[in-house]
Formats: C-alpha cells, sequence, structure tokens
C-alpha cells in the first residue's frame, strides 16, 4: 500500500485506517447525538410540552 509514493509499513497503515475510522466514529456518534436533539425539541413542540 503505497501513499503519496511513500510505502507504507504494516504498523503504518494501520495507524493511518485507525485514525481514519476513529475520526468517522467521532461523526457519526456527534451526527446522532445532534439528530436526538433535533427530533426530541420537534416532538416537544408538536405535542405542546
Amino acid at each position: 500500500m503505497s501513499m503519496f509514493g511513500i510505502e507504507l509499513s504494516g504498523l503504518g497503515a494501520a495507524t493511518t485506517v485507525g485514525a481514519v475510522l476513529g475520526e468517522a466514529v467521532v461523526l457519526y456518534a456527534g451526527y446522532g447525538v445532534v439528530v436526538q436533539m433535533v427530533s426530541s425539541n420537534v416532538i416537544d413542540a408538536l405535542t405542546g410540552e
């Protein structure tokens, strides 16, 4: 696996993949929290609470 002409060792590749996955998980979790907050606010507004 080479990236920008630099050969990555197994460890380097694993670190890169881990960083990308970690970022994806953080983004996904943050998105889920925002959606939950917005939907609960909308439900409260609709039910008049």
